[in-house]
């Protein structure tokens, strides 16, 4: 892989990601796939540093897929100005956890915390999860806000935490997500390793 990427790359990957699996966009098993953006330490200027050993690129999707993306493997992905080559292939299954993180939910019409918060509740209750909510504050003490630029328009979100997740419920989570985007890495749940994610 290379070692830097733009620290917002999620339409530029996901857009990588079509043209060499042309049937994933406009497709039903498409819509299955989500794409996690790819961590790395804040550079400032909109850059991330990518991990000596390689950073982890990861999919989401059906086990009954995995097949479809697997051409995916050896290709180099170019994301802006920056490259990526894909290593070997490994399948991962969740682990449950009562506590989740996701770096950025984007709920169409809700960019601000109060309005976004109560969405994000009643997109939980319609999928039967139950969770303590909370939009972590960065450094300042202000909301997590995240903004994610898709062509010549930009969205707005928020990181969130889900606290006090039963085992099946956080399966459920992790699996289903919150929100939109999710081919472009939003709304996907991680285990929280440090309580306090940046």
């Amino acid at each position: 892989m290379g070692n830097q990427l733009p620290a917002d790359h999620g339409y530029a990957l996901y857009s990588s990601i079509c043209k060499h699996l042309p049937t994933l966009h406009n497709s039903e098993w498409g819509k299955s796939i989500a794409v996690e953006l790819i961590s790395g330490r804040p550079l400032g200027q909109g850059r991330i540093l990518l991990p000596n050993r390689g950073a982890n690129f990861s999919l989401r999707l059906p086990s009954s897929h995995c097949g479809q993306v697997l051409p995916l493997a050896g290709k180099r992905l170019k994301i802006g100005q920056d490259q990526i080559t894909i290593g070997i292939p490994s399948i991962q299954l969740f682990s449950p956890s009562s506590n989740l993180y996701s770096r950025t939910v984007i709920i169409k019409k809700f960019t601000e915390p109060e309005g976004f918060l109560a969405a994000a509740y009643q997109q939980l209750e319609t999928l039967g999860i139950t969770a303590q909510l909370e939009i972590p504050l960065d450094e300042q003490g202000r909301f997590q806000r995240r903004v994610m630029r898709i062509r010549d328009h930009t969205v707005v979100g928020f990181s969130l935490a889900a606290h006090n997740l039963s085992d099946e419920d956080s399966l459920k989570l992790q699996t289903i997500g919150l929100g939109g985007r999710r081919h472009m890495g939003c709304g996907i749940f991680n285990p929280i390793v440090n309580l306090t994610p940046k």
